[in-house]
């Protein structure tokens, strides 16, 4: 196995003369076998970036290797290593399951012997409608089978974008337990989404894009130690006064009547404001605590790069 499964350097697309660029000399490694995060705001060139992996968009400069192989070198041996799971639902009405699989595995050059069409049928939990039309398909079964499509030909990297856009959650909890054993099984998946909580809990590690450029690439647990910031969320026995807190220490009064004291954790402790606040007298009924989350690493990094 090759240390990382992509490695990209370089990587501008500008379209048409003159026309707008999409990606700005972008540099991203991807390691093998991780799952990895791909986000970043609308128009941000996420999509100019996987279309240019799956050689769908010519790139107009920059290096791209897939699996250890040059796409411009070995564009054929690039292509079969990586499988896309489209956004959008390109599927022929009249094709049934098992015959879209097939013919998409004949594109790839999978001899007949080797095609794996029963397997990917039953891991995509189509089995039962392998010869139904693909428009008597509801839109979570064509899914499904757009998952389907990006396996038959065994790719090592497996690109799933948004694939759980406007999905119901019984579909979503399948994708994911798919995608997990597809990864314990060695396969490297790279996940664009905007549900920025799902990328939070399956991703090893989190590239965000904005503007066309790289502006962070960490393990998913190092984004969210950027932001410090912590919240202590106290619900008083009555009605406080005023409350004198330590220097750098937020406080935001809830509908509810609770506490909200927000604090960065390498500045105050959570000793220190707990003290503050028992020192004006303010019996605690109850407190919790909030981290910050990917969605507040997102947005800090994604302003902090516009306000630059």
């Amino acid at each position: 196995m090759a240390e990382n499964a992509i490695e990209i350097e370089g990587l501008r697309k500008t379209y048409g003369q003159g026309g707008p660029e999409a990606l700005k000399g972008v540099d991203l490694n991807i390691p093998a076998g991780s799952i990895f995060g791909l986000l970043g705001p609308n128009g941000a060139g996420k999509s100019t970036l996987i279309n240019i992996l799956a050689g769908l968009v010519i790139k107009t400069a920059g290096k791209v290797r897939i699996w250890g192989f040059d796409q411009d070198v070995n564009p054929r041996q690039s292509r079969a290593a990586i499988g896309v799971m489209p956004q959008e639902l390109n599927l022929d009405p009249f094709f049934t399951p098992r015959g879209a699989l097939e013919l998409q595995a004949g594109l790839y050059g999978v001899p007949r012997a080797q095609r794996r069409t029963d397997e990917v049928l039953e891991l995509i939990g189509l089995t039962d409608k392998a010869d139904a039309y693909a428009r008597s398909l509801s839109g979570g079964m064509r899914r499904r089978l757009l998952l389907g499509k990006a396996l038959v030909h065994g790719p090592n990297v497996l690109v799933l974008d948004e694939p759980t856009a406007g999905v119901d959650i019984e579909l979503r909890q399948m994708l994911w337990a798919n995608v997990r054993k597809l990864n314990a099984q060695g396969m490297t998946i790279i996940l664009t989404t905007h549900y920025l909580e799902e990328a939070e809990e399956m991703c090893d590690e989190i590239a965000i894009i904005n503007h066309g450029q790289k502006i962070a690439q960490e393990r998913t647990v190092d984004l969210l130690n950027r932001l410090d910031a912590k919240t202590l969320v106290i619900h008083p026995e009555a009605e406080p006064g005023d409350i004198p807190l330590p220097a750098g220490v937020g406080l935001e009064r809830a509908a509810d009547g609770a506490l909200e004291l927000t604090y960065r954790t390498s500045a105050t402790s959570a000793d220190a404001v707990l003290s503050a606040v028992r020192a004006a007298g303010i019996r605690i009924r109850d407190v919790q605590t909030r981290e910050a989350d990917l969605e507040d690493v997102f947005l800090d990094l994604t302003r902090s790069a516009a306000d630059g």
